[in-house]
């Protein structure tokens, strides 16, 4: 494996990626609370029609420690390859955890999964 320079980040990088990540998360839900009204305008016209069962609930799970540090990471600014060399993990492996903390998070992209760790606290 090759020697990578990985540069630190300064506090004054990683406020402007937040501020970016925050930025975008606001924007998906103001999205999703527009989709939100468009659907509830869309059932109460059609009231009448009753469903066979109500969907199943997700029910939320935390991520791993190890999902923990490759949100840090991806948080960081950091991508796959970088990841995996800074934790001693493949590739493949850092995609599979990234999959799984979407999924838990019930996030849209990794940047969508950044604002939820920040809001929930999963990451600093």
């Amino acid at each position: 494996m090759r020697s990578v320079d990985v540069e630190v980040m300064n506090a004054a990088e990683r406020e402007a990626i937040l501020t970016r990540y925050l930025d975008h998360a606001r924007r998906f839900d103001d999205a999703a609370a527009r989709r939100s009204r468009a659907s509830t305008r869309v059932a109460e016209a059609s009231a009448d029609v009753v469903p066979l069962r109500a969907p199943p609930q997700k029910l939320e799970q935390r991520p791993t420690a190890r999902e923990s540090q490759v949100l840090q990471l991806i948080a960081d600014g950091l991508v796959n390859r970088e990841i995996g060399e800074r934790l001693f993990l493949s590739e493949e492996t850092v995609k599979s955890h990234v999959r799984h903390l979407l999924a838990k998070l019930q996030a849209r992209s990794r940047a969508h999964a950044v604002a939820i760790g920040y809001r929930r606290g999963l990451i600093q």
